[in-house]
């Protein structure tokens, strides 16, 4: 099994015109769960409790080094009405690197100037529909 190291990741996400922009080199944290919910089809008698599956979802939180340059993509994309394509690749993007995709709305975007620290972003998308998983 081959592990990869956390600095070869890679995120992209649509700016305002509509165009996959890399915006790697100011990302220093992705976090990116997707869950599943689930319907509870316990009866009277029941020794323990049941479920059947229900509706899949996904967020995507980002964070890193405020840049003037990031701020151009993701500040007029915040609440737009269209979704928003992204690409995470969590191990590069080389031949046959594992890429997730999808469509996405920008809910919350943070910046952060501490006194005695480098000023840093916060951002979190909602996913809307399915991820695909696929291969670069």
């Amino acid at each position: 099994m081959a592990f990869i190291h956390g600095k070869d990741s890679k995120f992209k996400i649509d700016n305002s015109g509509g165009s996959l922009t890399d915006i790697s080199t100011y990302v220093n944290s992705v976090d990116f769960p997707e869950t599943a919910d689930v319907a509870e089809t316990s009866t009277l008698g029941d020794a323990s409790k049941s479920y059947i599956v229900g509706l899949k979802d996904a967020t995507i939180g980002i964070a890193g080094l405020w840049d003037a340059t990031l701020d151009g993509v993701l500040g007029p994309i915040v609440g737009q009405a269209a979704t928003l394509s992204f690409e995470y690749s969590p191990a590069g993007t080389g031949s046959g690197a594992i890429k997730y995709t999808g469509e996405c709305i920008l809910t919350n975007y943070a910046q952060n100037s501490p006194v005695g620290d480098v000023v840093s972003f916060t951002a979190d998308f909602q996913v809307s529909g399915n991820v695909t998983r696929g291969t670069h």
